[in-house]
């Protein structure tokens, strides 16, 4: 709405943050989506498909110390989580 304030009315970013309660770092945020997020999500698939038993921290493991990728944990799992990978047991 803040967005829509300042292209329709030529309202100033800082009224209409201020009007609408939110930050300048929150109006001007963009998201950076990441090709590397589609790769985490492949390796993750294939790795729980060849391997059944296998939970996230084995997946992770291998990514991190064979595979060698320096993803972080938290990002590994938040797609493991978004993909219901969640072992069956």
């Amino acid at each position: 709405m803040a967005q829509q304030a300042v292209e329709q009315y030529c309202v100033a970013v800082s009224m209409a943050c201020k009007t609408f309660s939110i930050s300048e770092t929150c109006y001007r945020y963009q998201a950076k989506f990441s090709d590397d997020n589609a790769l985490i999500a492949d390796w993750l698939i294939r790795l729980t498909h060849d391997q059944k038993n296998w939970g996230f921290e084995l997946c992770f493991l291998l990514l991190r110390n064979v595979k060698g990728y320096g993803w972080n944990h938290k990002r590994v799992y938040r797609i493991y989580r978004e993909l219901e990978l969640e072992s069956p047991y």
